[in-house]
């Protein structure tokens, strides 16, 4: 039996265990992980996409996982991978080198990238005299050692801070402190404040300057400081790269990865994306209308898209590979999707099988 001396013993003055336990000049406990899905169980969009490059930017495989590919010749497969090595973690962001590229022209580039709000990170104090530290940690598997650059991109002030990290041939979990930042206020808004960024290969423009670790400078003088001295993903197709366990939160001290639950972290992924199919039938052969209501509020107004599938009929599935539907009427809220087609009294496109999606990506 606990005797209440016992008790408030353990309690201490905070009144909580967790009160006791302070690592980083924070409590073990409540939303720690500022990042969403970094235990890569999302993958709306697709499992895995083949011959990405060059000019291929966005979000393709992982949901809040955006790809930058630029000016190289290079080519890469994006896919959610199962692994069974790693105790804790089922899936990771697999990235595989398909085409080589060993000449490396000076605006080539590859970067992954976790994008963030700012009303989300007003608990760092950027810009203050009290600006926190920030603590990324993640966990990567490569076929061979290399070195990369992991980047804090301040977009509204124009500011970085890169750190270099060294992979390994095993999961090693890396731990990256970054410095609080005195100079700069993040923006208390829905829109793109900072981001996590990971450079795996890039050309003179980003690798010409001084590497100055762990130092935030303006990125409008020093884009050439962003990534020196990094290895190239590029410089073979034996190339591989593995992340998962992405954590970013306050202090100094890298605390066991936060997980979250499928269907919570699905939920923080739809207020940027969402995607649904539906089969629907149109008036009197002539029009197709649909309205949607999203299970998410979207971080702001989406792109709302419809596509048709003329095969549905047939197969009974809806294939998502099929274009975009065009002459539609299509409007959109942060919470409400409408759409309609005139269907030209076409008897063929009576019966619609579409699917919809509706992007507010950063």
């Amino acid at each position: 039996m606990t005797r209440a001396s016992d008790t408030a013993k353990l309690l201490g003055a905070g009144g909580s265990i967790l009160g006791s336990l302070d690592v980083g000049g924070g409590q073990i406990g409540g939303r720690r992980n500022i990042v969403i899905n970094g235990a890569m169980g999302v993958a709306q969009r697709s499992a895995s996409v083949t011959g990405l490059g060059d000019g291929d930017e966005g979000y393709v495989t992982l949901d809040r996982f955006r790809h930058t590919a630029a000016a190289s010749a290079g080519r890469f497969t994006s896919a959610q991978t199962a692994i069974s090595d790693l105790p804790g973690f089922l899936n990771c962001l697999h990235l595989d080198c398909t085409t080589a590229d060993t000449s490396i022209a000076a605006t080539e580039l590859l970067v992954l990238e976790h994008r963030i709000e700012g009303q989300d990170l007003q608990q760092l104090k950027k810009g203050t005299s009290s600006a926190e530290s920030i603590t990324v940690s993640f966990y990567m598997k490569t076929n061979a050692e290399f070195v990369f650059m992991c980047v804090l991109n301040d977009f509204d002030n124009n500011r970085v801070n890169p750190q270099k990290f060294t992979t390994t041939t095993g999961w090693t979990r890396h731990s990256i402190t970054f410095v609080g930042d005195t100079t700069g206020t993040i923006n208390d808004d829905n829109a793109l404040s900072l981001s996590v960024s990971i450079y795996l290969h890039a050309g003179s423009n980003f690798t010409g300057g001084t590497y100055a670790a762990n130092t935030w400078q303006s990125r409008a003088s020093s884009d050439n400081m962003i990534a020196p001295g990094i290895g190239s993903f590029y410089s073979s197709t034996d190339n591989d790269v593995k992340l998962t366990g992405l954590q970013m939160e306050v202090g100094s001290v890298a605390t066991p990865f936060e997980h979250r639950s499928f269907g919570e972290e699905l939920a923080l992924c739809e207020r940027y994306y969402e995607e649904g199919d539906m089969s629907v039938r149109s008036s009197v052969n002539t029009v197709a209308r649909l309205a949607v209501q999203y299970r998410v509020e979207k971080r702001a107004t989406p792109t709302f898209l419809v596509y048709y599938d003329s095969n549905k009929t047939t197969d009974g599935v809806v294939n998502r590979g099929n274009s975009e539907l065009t002459g539609c009427a299509e409007s959109a809220t942060a919470n409400f999707g409408n759409w309609e087609k005139n269907t030209g009294g076409n008897t063929d496109s009576a019966d619609f099988a579409w699917y919809w999606t509706a992007s507010a990506e950063l």
